[in-house]
């Protein structure tokens, strides 16, 4: 049933690499396969998709020399009665010494402050490139929530960033609004014209990487220059050296 679908919030997804003790991913599972607001999404991306039938599938390359562990906790009231999974892999004589981890952060702010961008992704230190944005919220002050900038602040920007977008709905390859679609690198896969109120939507930069050599911050405004309190989550995927 579509209540069922509230679990894939409190069951969390963690992956470390090599020796790590602190995951470089960490995100509710639904939230990492573009399923937001724990319900069950159409998804046809290149790196991640989600068919009817709960089937989640990430294509996202993820190399690593020693080992890597991937767990995922229960965070739900109740106990899960069945979980299947399937991990892929090929063994290489040698992994190259700047090799790019593959990383993935989930946030959300409940309330979205006025006057203040909302972060998708900061304090990352290293060499690497972005690949991703999803993007899920529900609006609480209005109907139309979009026309925020993008900004990608990179090695050192602090006033100014060296990329900011037009607008929301600009970002994610739309123009005028935002429309229900699915496509390899962007889409709109929960619309208002399915639940008042709800938006998610995916970017991937999988041609079109961000790179930077080291620092990245990334950001968006809530409508217009941040004058809108709605409840906002986000999941960044990046690639970077440890």
């Amino acid at each position: 049933t579509e209540k069922d679908y509230y679990v894939l919030r409190d069951l969390v997804l963690r992956i470390y690499w090599d020796d790590e003790e602190e995951p470089s991913v960490e995100s509710p599972l639904g939230d990492f396969f573009c399923c937001g607001f724990a319900r069950g999404c159409m998804v046809n991306s290149l790196p991640i998709v989600v068919n009817p039938s709960r089937g989640f599938n990430s294509y996202f390359q993820m190399p690593f020399r020693k080992k890597d562990r991937i767990t995922l906790e229960n965070q739900h009231e109740a106990e899960i009665p069945a979980f299947f999974y399937q991990v892929d892999y090929t063994l290489y004589d040698e992994i190259p010494e700047d090799v790019a981890y593959f990383h993935a952060q989930w946030r959300r702010e409940k309330i979205t402050q006025l006057q203040k961008d909302y972060v998708i992704l900061d304090n990352v230190k290293g060499k690497g490139h972005y690949v991703g944005t999803y993007m899920a919220l529900t609006t609480l002050e209005r109907y139309w929530w979009g026309e925020g900038e993008v900004k990608f602040y990179i090695d050192g920007d602090e006033e100014y960033p060296t990329i900011c977008g037009t607008g929301t709905e600009d970002y994610f390859n739309h123009a005028w609004g935002m429309q229900k679609n699915a496509y390899p690198f962007f889409g709109t896969i929960v619309h208002e014209s399915d639940t008042d109120g709800f938006q998610v939507s995916y970017r991937f930069h999988i041609t079109d990487p961000v790179r930077f050599e080291k620092h990245l911050k990334v950001t968006i405004e809530h409508g217009h220059a941040n004058h809108l309190s709605d409840d906002w989550s986000s999941t960044a995927y990046w690639y970077q050296t440890l």
